[in-house]
């Protein structure tokens, strides 16, 4: 057995973070699409801004997501590796 549990709590924690079909979706359109804001995420989701910001946070938190200022506007992109090769494989697509 591996000693090293704390990598099955980290690995653990990312796999619920992603668990919510809303925030699959904004990965894998992370993927797709490249940095986004949350209006464009809102208009592809048709779901309220705040609801996308709430998924948002919870993918920061996790560090699945990182948020950088563009001017006015706030992009997201994917910072997290391991997720980038889990959606890839979850969807059948290929690295780009």
């Amino acid at each position: 057995m591996d000693n090293n549990f704390q990598a099955y709590e980290e690995a653990a924690e990312m796999l619920k973070a992603l668990a919510h079909p809303v925030r699959l979706c904004i990965a894998r359109g992370l993927l797709k699409h490249g940095p986004c804001n949350v209006s464009y995420m809102q208009d592809c989701l048709e779901i309220p801004q705040s609801t996308v910001s709430q998924h948002l946070q919870k993918l920061r938190t996790n560090g699945i997501v990182k948020a950088e200022r563009h001017r006015h506007e706030i992009h997201y992109t994917i910072e997290n590796e391991r997720v980038r090769q889990l959606i890839l494989t979850l969807f059948g697509e290929e690295s780009s």
